[in-house]
């Protein structure tokens, strides 16, 4: 029997997503939680690998079971058994041949940046942070040459073992909500780092220390030593892993609308 669970996730306490020797990952934790459900070793699959530090409201991930439980177990039971920063948030049985990850038909990331003079404190860990004030209109000029299908290669992190360069982002928006600057980005797949890379370098023209084609020209050079450093992982979210219809899986749910300012 195949189950496919929604995660969400505050990363700051887990060394990423993939499984490591040190057993203090988003997955080994879940993996051990549900093992408690199902009386047995459980391996689960995600639908992303995401760094430490970064935060999921939608990952999705699937595992194999011999063992019958009701939805309900593998999602009440299991959080019964996961830390405070882990919570599965729901439960569907799927056919065997559904897969976490190349099944997904889209991945939609967040960003989440405070723009101001003082760094965050109330949520220190769960926003980036940029002091210098911020050009939205330029940054939304610049990312346009993004969309579609492009080689990312000047925004992939060398340590990216992905097949291909080559991918599809089907939508960016960058908006302004009060003291924050929030990036919302959808594509096929990403890159390692890619979203991380890419706020770096939109936030490099915010500040008007590039003009708006440089991003353009970055991602026509394909040349990652031209671009801007990393930014933080903190400000990072998974918030969405889209599936065909056919599997009917629950909807992702939404960004909360939160950080209109903080007090």
């Amino acid at each position: 029997m195949r189950i496919a669970i929604g995660v969400a996730y505050d990363g700051r306490p887990f060394n990423g997503w993939q499984s490591q020797p040190s057993g203090n990952t988003v997955q080994d934790r879940l993996e051990a939680a549900l093992a408690e459900i199902a009386g047995t070793a459980v391996r689960v699959t995600g639908a992303g690998r995401t760094d430490a530090g970064v935060h999921a409201t939608s990952q999705v991930a699937h595992f194999d079971v011999i063992a019958s439980r009701p939805e309900s177990a593998w999602v009440r039971g299991t959080n019964a058994h996961l830390p405070e920063a882990i919570a599965v948030q729901w439960a569907h049985g799927v056919g065997d041949d559904f897969h976490a990850r190349f099944s997904a038909t889209s991945r939609g990331y967040t960003y989440i940046l405070y723009n101001h003079p003082v760094r965050p404190a109330v949520f220190a860990g769960r926003v980036g942070w940029f002091h210098l004030p911020l050009d939205v209109d330029a940054m939304r000029a610049a990312a346009g040459a993004l969309l579609g299908e492009h080689d990312f290669s000047a925004f992939r992190s060398s340590e990216c073992q992905a097949k291909t360069p080559v991918k599809v982002l089907h939508r960016v928006a960058i908006e302004r909500r009060g003291d924050h600057v929030v990036f919302e980005l959808t594509a096929n797949a990403f890159l390692h780092h890619m979203v991380r890379n890419l706020v770096g370098c939109l936030v490099q023209i915010g500040k008007g220390a590039r003009p708006a084609v440089w991003l353009a020209e970055l991602l026509t050079g394909r040349d990652r030593a031209r671009a801007a450093p990393t930014f933080g992982p903190e400000g990072l979210y998974l918030t969405a892993v889209a599936y065909p219809e056919r599997w009917n899986l629950p909807r992702c749910a939404p960004m909360l609308a939160l950080f209109g300012g903080e007090a």
